[in-house]
């Protein structure tokens, strides 16, 4: 019988996946900052032609704009923590959900135990079974 288990993929810090993240971090604030000016040029624009009641319009553009400003502030808290972290920390990336094969015989507990896999700048160089 096949079993879908999830295996989360964790990261160590170096200073090369440092600098990837400090960039991904940034490439994303920017591209939310873009995203709230045009939210707030469009809401300006819609409330110049008339066409929706104006308390609506400027509820509707504010809330769409003060999610992308609490992601921001997330990336914010993210860069911080990420320059404040020594090199070798190990960061949680993902989860993925592994295939495994259980046959009669087989160890429950070695199913159920939580299984890591590390990665240190795009190789995997452990596979923890816990």
């Amino acid at each position: 019988m096949k079993l879908i288990q999830t295996v989360v993929v964790k990261q160590v810090l170096t200073e090369t996946s440092k600098d990837k993240l400090l960039t991904n971090y940034e490439t994303k604030k920017f591209q939310l900052q873009k995203e709230s000016d045009q939210l707030k040029f469009e809401m300006k624009k819609q409330e110049k032609m008339k066409k929706f009641p104006p308390e609506m319009l400027k509820k509707q553009f504010e809330k769409e704009i003060t999610v992308r400003n609490e992601k921001i502030k997330l990336l914010d808290f993210h860069i911080e923590q990420l320059h404040i972290l020594p090199i070798g920390s190990e960061l949680k990336e993902s989860e993925h959900e592994a295939l495994v094969e259980v046959n009669e015989g087989d160890r429950w507990d070695d199913f159920i135990a939580e299984k890591t896999i590390v990665v240190k700048d795009g190789i995997v160089v452990e596979i923890r079974e816990r």
